[in-house]
Formats: C-alpha cells, sequence, structure tokens
C-alpha cells in the first residue's frame, strides 16, 4: 500500500520509531543485489532516512560507485504482518555535522553507538513509502 508523505499517519511513523532492525537494498557495481541489515531513523518533515556505517562497507562502496548523484535504495523493516518501506536516492556523507546528526538519531531509536573514526552516514533523500502498519 503506497503512503502519502505529506501525511504518512501516526502508526507508520509510530512504526518507524520502535526498535525493529531493517534492511538496505543497493546494488553491487555488476548490478546484483546487495541487502544487509540496519538501524534506520526516518525524519518525516526532511524527508531522509539515514544509517550510520563504516566508511569502508560495501554498502558505502556500492552507493560511492554509482557517483556523486547517488543511488537509488529501499530500506525496509518488517514486524508479522506489519511492514514499511521507504524509496529513495542514497547518498554518502561524511561531514561531521551530518554524522553526528545521523548519529544522534540513531541513540533515541536504538541504542549509543560505539566510537568510530570511520564511521560515516548514509542519507537517503526519501520520495516514496509503502506498508501497511
Amino acid at each position: 500500500m503506497a503512503i502519502d508523505l505529506s501525511a504518512p499517519g501516526d502508526d507508520y511513523l509510530g512504526f518507524w520509531r520502535e526498535y525493529h532492525l531493517c534492511t538496505l537494498s543497493t546494488r553491487r557495481p555488476d548490478g546484483s543485489p546487495h541487502l544487509v541489515p540496519v538501524g534506520v531513523t526516518f525524519d518525516p518533515e526532511a524527508r531522509l532516512a539515514r544509517i550510520i556505517t563504516n566508511r569502508t562497507s560495501r554498502k558505502v562502496r556500492n552507493i560511492q560507485a554509482a557517483g556523486p548523484s547517488g543511488m537509488r535504495v529501499a530500506v525496509c523493516q518488517v514486524d508479522g504482518r506489519r511492514w514499511a518501506t521507504l524509496e529513495g536516492v542514497a547518498v554518502v556523507r561524511d561531514e561531521p555535522e551530518a554524522v553526528a546528526e545521523a548519529v544522534r538519531r540513531y541513540n533515541e531509536r536504538y541504542r549509543t553507538p560505539g566510537p568510530n573514526p570511520n564511521r560515516v552516514a548514509i542519507e537517503i533523500s526519501v520520495d516514496k513509502a509503502f506498508g501497511h502498519a
């Protein structure tokens, strides 16, 4: 079911605030899919989904290989019959303020992450949402 991003609804937004691991789908340079578990936060006002990760991870390398305009990706979470997917274009951010904001939001939804000098943020400009929450 498509979700209106201008009015996603309290149940849908609440589902994105609960503690759930998610999956991130990217494409490897050869076009094959790469699917990994991640922690995702969703900022509906900015229409941004954020992931913190290591700058040397395969997901980061996949996104960077797509070039400066980014890569179309999807993140998804499932809990029984409830599910939610966000789609959009992902870019890798290494600016300290972007990483700090992603860490702050991760801390609110999950836990305080340990120090990581190689941490970057993946930001997804969300343009489509689907789900049943």
